[in-house]
């Protein structure tokens, strides 16, 4: 066991790589008759414990990480000071539509069955949930495509939302701070994400957008991430997923103590992979990078 055992210099918990059953196996070979769960028992006894991995570290590979912290604190107080709104966004997984397995547990008489396999011909179809936090109020905005997650698709679910919700709420603001990851269909070097910002919002609605994302591999602290899909996922914990409308009700009923609420949208709309902007299109994109990081922060103005 001596060099297969690790341990914590703080708590003194050890751990070994070697199973019960094989360090049964091992003293079998030594003489020694004993079980596995004898083994388990003494290990215990000897500050050993079964553990799984924890996602704690966060990795820093990018030296202007705290930087783009303290710069999307500074225009959240700016925009937060003059009332405009401020909103997160992002893609929450993509889930198969059908009698499936999802993960969380539930209060129950008996255990659901499900589907032994996650076979997407199994499935009625997918669910692409684009989330919308509304930080200032408190409420959120999920829009659930059935095809592709793209720039498309995240830009019209952003402009649904600001025609359904935030004009509404925000009726006398004409800009408008999104923060979102460096990835996914609202990655920050995707000209087709800004383009369609440009014309479905900016144009549109006579909208300044400004844009901060936050660093890779610190997409956790999106407030997205924990303020609404955290909130969701235990809503629907340990339920199969196995309808659009169940899926919609689920989104629609989660509640917290602090007063979130949430809106859902089935959107049927079919999006292309694969679609880049036109040069038409390029030439009409007002896009003004920021003075500081510029990668990460842009503004994109209406064309008058």
């Amino acid at each position: 066991m001596e060099h297969d055992t690790a341990g914590d210099p703080i708590t003194g918990l050890k751990w070994s790589r070697r199973t019960t059953g094989k360090i049964a196996d091992l003293l079998h070979q030594l003489g020694i008759t004993i079980s596995a769960n004898t083994v388990a028992r003494l290990l215990h006894e000897m500050s050993y414990s079964l553990r799984v991995n924890h996602k704690m570290l966060a990795s820093d590979a990018s030296p202007d990480r705290n930087l783009q912290f303290d710069y999307i604190s500074a225009l959240r107080t700016r925009f937060q000071r003059r009332r405009y709104p401020i909103i997160s966004v992002d893609t929450k997984k993509r889930e198969l539509v059908g009698n499936f397995k999802n993960p969380g547990a539930c209060w129950d008489r008996s255990a659901r069955l499900v589907n032994d396999h996650d076979f997407r011909s199994d499935s009625i179809g997918v669910a692409i949930p684009y989330g919308i936090y509304d930080v200032g109020a408190n409420r959120g905005s999920i829009f659930i495509g059935i095809s592709h997650d793209t720039p498309a698709f995240a830009a019209h679910s952003i402009a649904r939302w600001w025609q359904r919700e935030g004009s509404d709420r925000y009726s006398r603001a004409n800009k408008l701070l999104i923060l979102a990851d460096t990835g996914g269909s609202n990655n920050c070097r995707f000209f087709a994400w800004k383009t369609e910002i440009q014309s479905e919002l900016c144009n549109r609605f006579g909208l300044t957008i400004t844009i901060a994302h936050y660093p890779t591999g610190a997409s956790k602290w999106n407030p997205i991430e924990h303020r609404l899909f955290s909130e969701i996922s235990k809503n629907w914990a340990g339920e199969p997923l196995d309808s659009y409308q169940k899926i919609l009700k689920f989104i629609r009923t989660t509640k917290t103590q602090t007063g979130l609420a949430v809106n859902a949208y089935l959107d049927r709309t079919h999006y292309q992979t694969g679609v880049s902007p036109s040069p038409e299109q390029l030439a009409l994109l007002h896009l003004k990078p920021h003075d500081t990081l510029p990668r990460w922060n842009y503004t994109i103005a209406p064309n008058l």
